[in-house]
């Protein structure tokens, strides 16, 4: 055989190995592009512990649960759920239908109305500075921590009236949740214990502390010389002995960083013969706490009318003529409020006026427009 034919035989042989390198590599070039596309629009999901970075600002660190500790993804999925509708029988409302960001997590009706129209038995509280809510949750305190608040309004006939097992089915039949739920606990598996958990992740990050008192506080603003009046107003001691130097003594209730004591105390909103919802009496058994409920943040009030357990009062100006001298008798009255209760707390109209300016600047626009705390559906 000539030198050219096996030349030309060694060539043919190399194109075809040639051809068949390139169609090997075409093909499998092809399937790991496929692979990469089909991951890249399925991603698989997979725990994340990355802690949340909660800011407080100058506020204490707050006694947030050793066993729910908040991660990113964790309170990710308590806001998603917290949006919810179908933690709702039909599927109508969520958490926050009575508690809307736009009012401070709160609600503007003096009683919620539940799917069923029904109205609710007290008015709607705020859901912000929960971390640092230590004494039980409710207006009567019956449930002892965030976690099992959560799922108790879903349970309610008069508010979402839906079981917990049913919720758990819904959800199980969401991907989207299943893999958060991954990412929160590690898991797929969805329990109404892990629902309460992350739901009170959420909540628990949710931080009002940038109103205008705030920034008076860190020198950002000052106070206009009605809101200077309030402010001292606020702070003073009741005084019935020297009148020009007695103060609201708003503080005595609604004091620290929070605005409130974390306390149970009967305000006088009811005489004792008027008394129907008994309060913190009905958790404890104690005839003592009869007419108590839990006192509130007065953080945002002006953005949450009406106001007290009952919603009976509509403005905060109402409010104040009730402190001022409209509180009624009962056994279980506060002693502080009783003492006040003979001569007033005599303030005149533009002292009024003065503590209304004040109450404003607690008002936080911040909270109101954290895209965090939003419908990460919308």
């Amino acid at each position: 055989m000539s030198f050219y034919k096996i030349k030309n035989l060694h060539m043919n042989k190399l194109i075809k190995v040639g051809l068949a390198c390139i169609i090997s590599a075409v093909f499998f070039s092809v399937a790991c592009k496929k692979d990469t596309t089909v991951d890249n629009q399925q991603p698989i999901a997979t725990y994340d512990a990355t802690p949340y970075f909660l800011n407080y600002g100058k506020f204490p660190e707050p006694p947030i649960a050793k066993d729910n500790l908040l991660t990113v993804q964790g309170v990710k999925l308590g806001r998603m759920l917290f949006y919810e509708t179908q933690l709702s029988r039909n599927n109508t409302q969520s958490c926050a239908s009575c508690h809307q960001q736009q009012f401070a997590f709160n609600d503007t009706a003096q009683f919620s109305i539940g799917i069923k129209g029904l109205k609710g038995k007290r008015n709607a509280m705020s859901v912000f500075n929960m971390a640092w809510n230590t004494n039980g949750f409710f207006w009567d305190g019956r449930a002892n921590l965030l976690r099992h608040q959560s799922l108790m309004p879903i349970q309610d006939e008069l508010e979402m009236d839906e079981t917990l097992d049913k919720v758990v089915v819904k959800l199980k039949a969401s991907q989207i949740y299943k893999d958060q739920f991954i990412r929160a606990f590690g898991s797929a598996e969805i329990t109404a214990e892990k629902i309460s958990l992350a739901l009170e992740q959420f909540m628990n990050s949710i931080v009002s502390n940038n109103a205008k008192y705030d920034k008076y506080l860190r020198g950002e603003v000052t106070l206009d010389s009605m809101e200077e009046r309030g402010r001292k107003l606020f702070f003073t001691e009741y005084n019935p002995f020297f009148p020009q130097e007695s103060g609201a003594d708003c503080a005595h209730c609604h004091g620290g960083d929070n605005f409130e004591n974390d306390q149970y105390m009967n305000n006088g909103t009811k005489a004792e013969s008027e008394i129907v919802d008994i309060g913190r009496q009905k958790v404890t058994n104690n005839s003592t706490d009869k007419g108590k409920f839990k006192v509130p943040t007065l953080r945002n009030i002006a953005l949450t009318a009406p106001y007290m357990a009952d919603g009976s009062i509509r403005t905060l100006e109402q409010v104040i003529n009730h402190y001022n001298n409209g509180l009624k008798v009962s056994s279980t009255l506060d002693p502080a409020l009783e003492q006040t209760r003979e001569k007033g707390l005599m303030l005149t109209e533009t002292d009024k006026a003065a503590l209304v300016k004040f109450l404003h600047t607690l008002t936080d626009e911040t909270l109101l427009n954290n895209q965090e705390y939003g419908n990460p559906f919308k």
